[in-house]
């Protein structure tokens, strides 16, 4: 029995290497296996790069879309603001026409009536 003792701790010795080894071996292989190639990465970027694309694209037709309804707005808006124009013109004209022998009235305008002489 002491002629296997020392023959059975170097082969048990051996074979604890060899698996630790191998142990070893088979972590590296998953730990590249896992990792992104070149490759990988570039097809990752031209994904992210596309969809950035597409995003942007659309966040431009959504500002296109307000810059459109903010001019038609606009329009409006000053479509409005001329027909009030014209109207208040009209309204002067007929209050001047109506104080034109009662000058102090033209204070009702904010102005300031003529001296009479």
């Amino acid at each position: 029995m002491s002629n296997q003792g020392p023959e059975n701790n170097n082969l048990i010795e051996f074979i604890a290497t060899t698996i630790e080894t191998m142990r070893d071996q088979m972590v590296t292989k998953d730990a590249l296996a896992q990792m992104a190639t070149k490759s990988d990465l570039a097809q990752l970027e031209d994904r992210l790069t596309t969809k950035l694309e597409v995003q942007i694209t659309a966040v431009r037709g959504d500002i296109e879309q307000v810059s459109l309804r903010l001019d038609s707005i606009e329009r409006a808006l000053r479509a409005r603001l001329d027909q009030i124009e014209t109207e208040v013109s009209r309204l002067r004209s007929v209050l001047y026409l109506l104080v034109k022998d009662r000058p102090d009235m033209l204070r009702l305008l904010g102005q300031t009536p003529p001296m009479s002489g």
